[in-house]
């Protein structure tokens, strides 16, 4: 009845418009032009954003503008409506409407929820304070640098890599920076010792204070943050501290109708939540039993979730995952695992000097994690290898390791 009112179309609802939301919209415009009645709705006042630049721009590299991926026009040209600003309060699953801010209400016949997650802020004594923020969006950023005042002393808690660039970026803008991680080793879950150092040094030569194997006991100040104090007792003056310890799946709008949730709303291969008519991916998406809060996984989800909205087989096995990036302007790689098995052999390049790390790790003949720092040209081979599993053949060892060789031309 829904469908036949709007002309034969299907209505579908996208609550969310950030970078997952916006790679679905691209492949359902792709591969059908007009099918649907389409509307996006996102809580933030801008339209998608890249979000690995916040960064950059929160040291002034780039500006907002240049974060953009899609402008207005697109979305005006490809038939979605497009609602910034306003978030959406409420799903009744019962009549099919989404609750947009207290009273608007948009009817839907499939809605597809890609809310992304939260910033998770530890419940320390002191985290209520002025001047403790987190670094998730362009509000935080602006408010970031808003606080980040000349001669301010600026801590990050968290050395995971969004840690790692919110210190960057303060450290761009000439504020004394100190990083605390309550790891032994920077991005623990993706470098293993060696090059968690070679990555600390480059930051440490960016003006970045790293202070490892520290807990924060609590946040202190009279009327705004002061001070850090450690659990061993050490305390670290601050005048601004960000929150950076990982991110938890947005749940609330799936919860408060009835949608079945675990660590994220949980899907099927289809990315279809326990309501057939309700999807969900990206961040906030729970895929046997895993949540993923890469970009890489949100894309193959929002891939195969518009190839089944235009009646396509398609279905998402879960994602192998890999991390390309650059810390520091420093180039880095980690594929599978990271710490070296008991039982594995592990082939190892280090030159300290000229900051290059290279392992694979290697069990029964096939590669199970390449970690690389300063030269990651081989990721590609090596994360087709570890997804595959295929065996490594006698050159793959060298060519993985220093780069293929140069064939001689036949005579």
């Amino acid at each position: 009845m829904g469908a036949q009112a709007m002309g034969g179309k299907e209505r579908l609802v996208v609550v969310g418009n950030g970078m997952a939301s916006l790679r679905f919209l691209e492949r359902l415009t792709e591969r059908a032009p007009g099918r649907y009645d389409v509307t996006v709705v996102g809580a933030e006042p801008v339209a998608a954003y890249n979000r690995v630049l916040l960064s950059s721009l929160l040291g002034g590299e780039v500006d907002e503008a240049a974060c953009g991926f899609r402008p207005l026009s697109w979305y005006d040209d490809h038939g979605i409506r497009l609602i910034t600003g306003a978030p959406v309060t409420q799903i009744d699953r019962e009549n099919g409407l989404a609750i947009v801010g207290e009273t608007h209400v948009l009817p839907f016949d499939r809605l597809v929820l890609a809310i992304g997650s939260l910033p998770i802020r530890l419940p320390l004594p002191g985290i209520d304070l002025p001047g403790v923020l987190t670094f998730r969006d362009f509000a935080d950023v602006a408010a970031i640098r808003k606080a980040a005042v000349e001669h301010a002393k600026a801590v990050v808690i968290g050395g995971g890599l969004l840690g790692l660039e919110a210190a960057v970026g303060l450290a761009r803008l000439g504020v004394d920076t100190t990083l605390i991680h309550v790891m032994d080793r920077v991005m623990e879950r993706q470098l293993d010792h060696h090059a968690a150092r070679l990555v600390r040094a480059a930051m440490e030569a960016r003006g970045v204070k790293v202070m490892l194997s520290a807990d924060t006991a609590a946040i202190e100040g009279d009327g705004k943050v002061e001070r850090l104090v450690m659990k061993d007792g050490t305390v670290v003056p601050a005048d601004l501290v960000v929150m950076s310890v990982g991110i938890r799946a947005s749940m609330a709008l799936a919860q408060g109708c009835g949608l079945a949730c675990g660590r994220g709303i949980t899907v099927d291969d289809r990315m279809t939540t326990s309501d057939p008519r309700i999807f969900a991916l990206g961040e906030c998406a729970e895929h046997r039993g895993v949540v993923y809060g890469l970009v890489e996984p949100a894309y193959e989800q929002a891939e195969v979730l518009a190839r089944h909205l235009v009646g396509e087989a398609a279905a998402y096995l879960g994602t192998s995952l890999a991390t390309s990036l650059k810390v520091s302007g420093l180039p880095v790689f980690s594929a599978g695992v990271v710490d070296t098995p008991e039982g594995a052999e592990a082939i190892v390049m280090h030159d300290a000097s000229a900051g290059l790390y290279r392992k694979l790790t290697i069990v029964d003949g096939t590669l199970i994690g390449a970690v690389f720092v300063g030269d990651i040209a081989e990721q590609a081979r090596c994360k087709d290898l570890i997804r595959t599993g295929a065996a490594l053949r006698p050159e793959d060892r060298d060519d993985l390791m220093f780069g293929p060789s140069v064939k001689p031309l036949a005579a």
